[in-house]
């Protein structure tokens, strides 16, 4: 458990007021809230500390705080302690507003400032826009119409949830939109998934083993496997997703950022900028994604009805709000290389997809074959692997060779599996606890520049460009299985193979 009392619960400069559009919505009630009581639990949470949620709903602050106290019950990685519970509940603020009536913000200015001078929260500010993308634009106007956008004796930060644009000329035009409102630094364009605990730890494991780092290259590296696989389908996202896909939903954020941790340089420092510069040099360094590469490395699908625990599950077209004759993807899987002295000839296969047989985010490293003489003579070995769970299950997982002490001769493969997670440190820390926290001092080492962001939607464009130009069998694989077979042929015609461990 994240403990750390008084870490910055007595700093006054980190007073302030979250204010949360969309206050009303699935994610407020089933991520922020909760990660707002777990970090006041661990003493994350500064002096003065205020919460405004907005929503067009009629109802009263007492009926919010009810509702909220509901989800807290379903979502919260901790049980409810009434204590902490009636601090969270002191702090919460539910405020009626349509936020595309531009003429209106004058009036939540008038609020938020009256909060400033009754809580003392010094008049910083973090804007979550916890709303669709399209009304990114609306809100920011609206702030800064209100002069609520900067202020000189007080912070003002911006919080973004993805997807940034739907492609790479509609980023830009966003990006253009909120720099002409805020500064750079004071964007936080949040990834979840840089959040999670395994996710932070790959830098340490790089750069805090020698055993490692001394090894982390091209000429002991066989192949690297990035694999974020669910079991779940769209479910209530149907609308949604039919507009984004796996492309946009997966690989141009999480996976783009875990490529970019996973092959990065060591930066110079831990500072945010440095570590940052790293990732980006990585996606830049993606090999020319070109009409042969298409072709060859990139598989696309979409599933079909079929099986998930036993229990039958429909196909994709058949979910709510998808049109019967959909090309949406729900399953991708690339092969990349990237062009530089570290990993040029390594390959990078990645994979993502909906519905199925499988769920996890794992990183795989296969490590080179040793020749084929002394003890790998004749015989049929496994190679050394490292794995990087992210998810469900939380660590580090290594297999290697050892003499089987039963014969005289043979060779066995021996597994060490360890857990991030242990009974002396209870729960890991959800990833909206740790984001929050980093937004609240003014880190932004884990959110995604925007040059980062622009490099990650140049790779994706020309795939989801060439995913609509495809003629694709749809449905191509059925729930529950592991994806469609191009996605098992585009390793074995390299004669590698997908890792399930």
């Amino acid at each position: 458990m994240m403990k750390n009392k008084n870490l910055i619960g007595g700093d006054k400069d980190l007073s302030a007021v979250l204010v949360i559009f969309g206050g009303t919505g699935d994610l407020t009630h089933r991520k922020l809230m909760p990660a707002l009581y777990n970090m006041l639990l661990d003493g994350l949470v500064p002096e003065n500390f205020q919460v405004v949620s907005i929503g067009r709903r009629d109802k009263t602050e007492e009926e919010y705080r009810n509702e909220i106290r509901i989800s807290m019950e379903k979502y919260s990685r901790n049980k409810v302690d009434e204590k902490i519970w009636a601090r969270l509940n002191d702090m919460i603020r539910y405020y009626r507003f349509d936020f595309r009536e531009l003429d209106k913000y004058n009036e939540l200015k008038e609020y938020l400032d009256g909060i400033d001078d009754n809580a003392g929260t010094l008049g910083n500010r973090i804007y979550y826009l916890a709303v669709a993308p399209e009304y990114f634009e609306t809100i920011v106007v609206g702030l800064h119409r209100a002069d609520m956008a900067k202020s000189k004796s007080s912070w003002r930060r911006l919080v973004i949830e993805k997807p940034f644009g739907k492609d790479l000329t509609t980023a830009r035009e966003l990006n253009q939109k909120l720099l002409e409102v805020f500064d750079e630094k004071d964007i936080y364009r949040i990834d979840h998934y840089l959040g999670k605990e395994m996710i932070q730890n790959i830098m340490v494991l790089r750069f805090s083993n020698s055993i490692f780092e001394s090894i982390w290259n091209n000429k002991f590296i066989d192949n690297v496997q990035i694999s974020l696989t669910e079991k779940l389908g769209v479910g209530t996202r149907g609308g949604y997703y039919e507009h984004s896909g796996a492309m946009r939903d997966m690989i141009q954020s999480h996976i783009m950022q875990i490529l970019s941790l996973v092959a990065m340089e060591p930066p110079v420092n831990l500072k945010t900028d440095s570590i940052r510069s790293e990732k980006l040099k990585v996606i830049e360094a993606i090999e020319d994604i070109n009409q042969e590469f298409l072709k060859n490395n990139v598989v696309f699908g979409q599933y079909g009805n079929g099986i998930i625990d036993d229990v039958p599950v429909v196909g994709y077209r058949e979910e709510d709000n998808i049109p019967e004759n959909s090309k949406t993807e729900t399953f991708v899987a690339l092969k990349l290389h990237i062009n530089n002295f570290r990993w040029a000839g390594t390959p990078f296969y990645i994979r993502t997809g909906k519905r199925l047989g499988r769920y996890g985010a794992e990183i795989v490293i296969q490590f080179k074959d040793l020749p084929n003489i002394l003890y790998f003579k004749d015989r049929n070995q496994e190679p050394n692997i490292l794995v990087i769970r992210i998810q469900p299950n939380v660590g580090v997982f290594f297999q290697f060779n050892t003499k089987d002490f039963s014969t005289h001769h043979d060779i066995v493969t021996t597994k060490m599996d360890t857990s991030y997670v242990s009974p002396t440190q209870g729960n890991t820390p959800e990833a909206y606890e740790r984001l929050i926290y980093d937004i609240l001092r003014g880190d932004s080492t884990l959110f995604s520049r925007w040059d980062e962001v622009e490099a990650a939607w140049n790779v994706a464009d020309k795939i989801i460009r060439y995913r609509e130009q495809c003629k694709i069998e749809l449905p191509n694989y059925a729930a529950g299985s592991m994806g469609p077979e191009r996605a098992f042929e585009l390793m074995a015609k390299d004669g590698r193979r997908w890792w399930n461990i």
